[in-house]
């Protein structure tokens, strides 16, 4: 379960999930400020994903090693443009 932080009106912070951001109403930020609820927060990148400094790893797959190919020998499946219709005349009517 994810925790995000919600900064309400007052400048107070509170942790909610995302099925209680979403189920907030007008109503229940009210009540919220009414009682006081929440903290003021100094650094604003607390418990960000800045502060870890993780990476997520991905292979990709279509990756090809550049030493073992040859640019040239690369087949290609471009038309040549000798085969591109000329759409001018028909457009200028």
């Amino acid at each position: 379960m994810r925790v995000m932080l919600y900064q309400l009106p007052n400048g107070k912070v509170i942790h909610l999930t995302i099925e209680e951001y979403l189920s907030l109403t007008d109503e229940d930020i009210q009540y919220l400020m009414s009682i006081d609820y929440g903290e003021h927060i100094r650094d604003p990148f607390t418990g960000s994903a800045v502060e870890k400094n993780i990476r997520e790893k991905y292979m990709d797959t279509d990756f090809l090693p550049m030493e073992d190919y040859d640019l040239n020998d690369i087949p290609s499946d471009d038309l040549p443009f000798d085969d591109i219709i000329d759409l001018g005349d028909i457009l200028d009517n």
